[in-house]
């Protein structure tokens, strides 16, 4: 019985670094877009522009910020992994469309086929209602460049 519990956690254990593993495969490196619509991410709305989406380093890979190019405006919105259906060539912003909304719904960088799921917000869901599947917005991104220190 002993050696059955201890090989139940070393299972648990194995499992749980493999999700580990997962779970940092997510988008790690800052990704900039321009976004040429009005669209939501979480509970706030942003007008066209150019804009930023990082990880949030103190969230345990759950959080996500999005920052406007001019820094006035931002958000944070709660992610989960995702998958892709094949390795995105470029960083990519996927937005779910229903009539003329727009939401922001993954975020992939490239090579990687697991990205960041934008969870829904109560209004995405109240118009999804009405819609049996959202057309999908792929927007092409690039990481975000550190400058470099002398």
């Amino acid at each position: 019985m002993r050696k059955q519990l201890m090989s139940m956690f070393m299972l648990l254990g194995l499992l749980g670094g493999f999700g580990a593993m997962k779970a940092q495969a997510q988008v790690a490196e800052p990704i900039e877009a321009d976004i040429p619509f009005y669209f939501h991410a979480g509970n706030a709305k942003f007008e066209p522009g150019k804009y930023t989406v990082r990880m949030r380093d103190d969230s345990e890979l759950m959080l996500m910020e999005i920052t406007s190019a001019d820094t006035h405006h931002s958000a944070l919105f709660q992610v989960r992994d995702a998958e892709a259906t094949a390795d995105p060539v470029k960083a990519e912003l996927v937005f779910n469309r229903y009539g003329d909304q727009y939401f922001l719904a993954k975020i992939f960088d490239e090579g990687n086929k697991t990205g960041s799921e934008v969870l829904e917000s109560h209004y995405e869901r109240l118009l999804k209602k009405g819609e049996t599947k959202p057309e999908q917005r792929h927007i092409p991104g690039h990481r975000h460049m550190h400058p470099k220190a002398d």
